[in-house]
């Protein structure tokens, strides 16, 4: 037997503890030692989602602008890069016809010389290479008897008529044209001929035929 605190005595015996989980007086079920008192997490709502959503629209947006500043981009550089080589091809075109230009009367006396039969010798040799190296660089040498005549690229000092020319035509080359490519050094000077006027149609005027008149 122990003494109690209060001076009485407490009987020994054993400790009855109630672990039923539900209680009988009240219905509820007990809380067990352990258990977390917490209430449990609320579910997450979509706001995540949707923001998560309107990142990415924003990011694809931001792509698509990305996009299209580098093709706006590669389509200039493009451009400028062929304006480039245009203008260095015309700066070499203009380079190289005026130093062809100044051979042009050299090519003249020569072609002279080739028509009287005055071309031979080491004269000949120089020549055939002065003509040869002209050609690759593009110097080309035009204007032949009946070539359809080409204010463009043929300048007229003589005209005249002839029933042999159904179109206006270069019957002599004064002096060849040359051009490089489509531009012209100089133009040919020809002389050139018009199909020949159709005579009158000779004939009985109206009201006359097989030489009968009326009375």
């Amino acid at each position: 037997m122990t003494s109690s605190p209060n001076g009485g005595e407490e009987k020994e015996g054993p400790v009855i503890r109630d672990k039923r989980r539900i209680d009988p007086e009240t219905g509820e079920v007990r809380a067990q030692a352990g258990e977390s008192s917490q209430a449990p997490e609320a579910p997450v709502d979509g706001g995540g989602a949707k923001a998560t959503g309107k990142e990415d629209s924003a990011l694809k947006t931001q792509l698509a602008e990305r996009l299209a500043d580098l093709q706006r981009l590669k389509a200039e550089y493009d451009n400028y890069r062929k304006r480039v080589e245009r203008d260095r091809v015309a700066v070499r075109e203009q380079a190289l016809g005026q130093v062809l230009s100044e051979l042009l009367p050299v090519l003249d006396d020569i072609g002279r010389a080739r028509d009287h039969e005055e071309l031979t010798g080491g004269f000949k040799s120089v020549a055939e290479s002065l003509e040869a190296v002209t050609g690759k660089l593009g110097l080309e040498r035009y204007g032949e008897k009946g070539d359809p005549f080409d204010p463009v690229v043929h300048e007229a000092l003589m005209h005249s008529h002839s029933a042999e020319v159904t179109e206006t035509s270069v019957t002599d080359v004064l002096q060849p044209g040359y051009r490089i490519g489509e531009r012209v050094l100089r133009p040919a000077r020809v002389a050139v001929a018009d199909p020949a006027p159709d005579s009158g149609e000779s004939g009985d005027g109206p009201g006359e035929a097989d030489g009968e008149t009326d009375e």
